[in-house]
């Protein structure tokens, strides 16, 4: 619980400056995970993670060489380990744990308050978005001035969680509650301009919902149609507000076109060009790599322009070679094998999708997808087989 609420703080303490240093959320869910490993141990199938791990230390020792003697080492090497190593203790606290859902349903209630308090702040700070102040790239105008890439990526798993709750929580009361605060998040998080946490949130909903639904009874499905619908209609409602809200400059962006309606040649906004430059890195250098940290060198040597990695995978690749390849396959290979295995956690394929969707278009520059990647690999016990094993105890024990 304690990590989960610092998952889903992190960006709102970077934007209001809360934090000791860039990193703290990480370290943060690093040193909480690690405390629960201390105390609770880890699963003796983890070794996969273990080597994930391991396999992330060559590229340290790469860097040491290719730096250039004016990058500050230190800094570029927590840069760009923070996010894969908070992945890789999330995992191995984790995988084959055992816990019951309504404890998972009170870690993603930690993980989604200060999503909401973030919300709410935004609406104060930020109370009214003009025309002539929207920028269709990413709108910092509708962020505080902080990175929508960032704002746009936690309203998107907050929406996600939201819609959860409509199917998971028995009370008319609480659901409409939540319907409110999903209008208002997704709302914040359209205007934001930066569609990649959308997406992702949308994926992930209809991968929950979807499987959720192909799991029921068939006398449960009736009244998740009608919550499905329900679903429904408040997204349009969120999509004709925003068009409204912003003069139709949302219908634009998402349409990839400018301000004059025509439509833009890179959908990707640049994103393409730095995965083919990521890709000739570890196609020059397929065995160890170039380096954790070289990537941003790499990148200002052949494109002219020193920026991050906005793509996790092909990061891992160029900078770690062969190692970072084998990474890869751990990471997709591992919870496959355990989904296919038990099939038991209905958010399974949306924690995965949304893993996977963030690092493609926002690398690991936050701990969510690290955190929201390890929740994935719980083991869901049933809570309503449980207490019949006690009864029976009582019983011996009484006779």
């Amino acid at each position: 619980m304690a990590a989960a609420y610092i998952a889903g703080a992190e960006v709102f303490w970077r934007q209001t400056g809360a934090l000791v240093f860039y990193e703290t959320g990480k370290y943060g869910v690093i040193l909480f995970l690690l405390i629960g490993i201390f105390f609770k141990g880890t699963s003796s199938r983890t070794v996969p993670y273990w080597l994930y791990l391991f396999f992330l230390i060559p590229g340290v020792i790469v860097a040491s060489i290719t730096l250039s003697y004016e990058a500050e080492f230190r800094k570029l090497i927590a840069f760009n380990l923070a996010g894969p190593v908070c992945l890789g203790i999330s995992a191995l606290y984790c995988y084959y744990k055992k816990i019951k859902k309504k404890d998972l349903e009170m870690v993603l209630m930690m993980l989604l308050l200060p999503v909401v308090s973030q919300m709410f702040y935004l609406y104060w700070y930020t109370p009214t978005i003009r025309e002539e102040i929207i920028s269709l790239s990413a709108n910092y105008a509708a962020t505080g001035g902080y990175g929508p890439n960032q704002i746009s990526t936690v309203f998107g798993l907050g929406a996600f969680l939201l819609v959860t709750r409509l199917f998971t929580v028995k009370s008319k009361m609480i659901n409409i509650i939540d319907l409110i605060l999903l209008g208002l998040m997704g709302y914040r998080a359209l205007i934001t301009f930066s569609r990649g946490g959308v997406f992702t949130g949308l994926i992930c909903i209809l991968a929950f919902i979807g499987f959720m639904y192909y799991k029921q009874e068939r006398r449960d499905k009736e009244s998740t149609k009608l919550k499905m619908g329900l679903v429904l209609l408040s997204m349009v409602g969120i999509w004709l507000f925003s068009l409204t809200a912003t003069s139709g400059l949302i219908g634009n962006r998402y349409a990839n076109k400018n301000r004059a309606g025509e439509v833009k040649e890179d959908i990707t906004t640049g994103r393409v060009e730095l995965v083919e430059v990521e890709l000739e890195g570890f196609y020059h250098n397929p065995v160890l790599g170039i380096g954790v940290g070289k990537g941003r060198e790499f990148r200002e040597e052949n494109l002219g322009v020193g920026i991050n990695s906005h793509n996790e995978l092909t990061r891992l690749l160029a900078e770690h070679g062969m190692f970072g390849v084998i990474a890869v396959l751990i990471l997709i290979f591992v919870p496959l094998m355990f989904w296919l295995k038990f099939k038991n956690n209905y958010y399974f394929l949306a924690f995965v999708a949304f893993w996977f969707l963030t690092i493609n278009h926002s690398a690991m520059r936050i701990a969510l997808p690290a955190f929201v990647y390890g929740l994935a690999l719980l083991y869901i016990v049933d809570d309503k087989k449980r207490p019949v094993g006690k009864i029976k105890d009582n019983r011996k024990l009484a006779a």
